[in-house]
């Protein structure tokens, strides 16, 4: 009976149900946005901000990397500066060693071609001194057979000597 009366329709609201369903609505708002909107807008802020935290982090990252490619340009100018200057200083030293080198093979030539002219003129020293121990020994000869040929005059004496000179010449 009482359903005769009362006749629900889902498409006709009542003002009861109107109200009702209006008080359910604001609790559930309330319930939800102390609850569920406060959390949810926390964690977007928070997320908010890490995203513009890694942004900024890569941000810096970008500069450290071209502050590094920098550096590194720079070092590579001077291990390039530094190479050269070692290749240079290796030719300067190369040069250094080969004149070095030339300047003791010329003095050691120059020495040697000393101590040879001193050989060569002790040799001819000695050869002097040789020749005149032998002409010195034919000169003793010579007078020795002189002294011992009993001449009867000087033209035979002059005879015997140049005589004596042809054949030691001879010799």
């Amino acid at each position: 009976m009482l359903f005769t009366l009362v006749t629900f329709t889902p498409f006709q609201p009542t003002p009861g149900l109107a109200i009702w369903s209006l008080v359910i609505f604001l609790l559930f708002w309330f319930i939800v946005g102390k609850f569920a909107f406060r959390p949810i807008m926390e964690a977007l802020e928070k997320r908010e901000v890490d995203i513009q935290d890694a942004m900024d982090a890569a941000k810096n990252t970008r500069a450290e990397m071209a502050n590094m490619k920098a550096e590194n340009e720079k070092l590579l100018a001077e291990a390039r500066e530094e190479r050269s200057k070692i290749l240079q200083e290796a030719r300067d030293m190369k040069n250094q060693i080969i004149a070095e080198a030339k300047d003791k093979a010329k003095e050691e030539a120059n020495h040697l071609i000393n101590s040879a002219k001193v050989d060569i003129e002790n040799q001819k020293k000695v050869a002097f001194a040789e020749v005149k121990n032998e002409v010195g020994a034919m000169a003793l000869t010579i007078a020795e057979k002189v002294i011992r040929k009993e001449l009867k005059g000087n033209a035979e004496q002059e005879n015997f000597v140049n005589n004596l000179v042809k054949e030691i010449n001879l010799n």
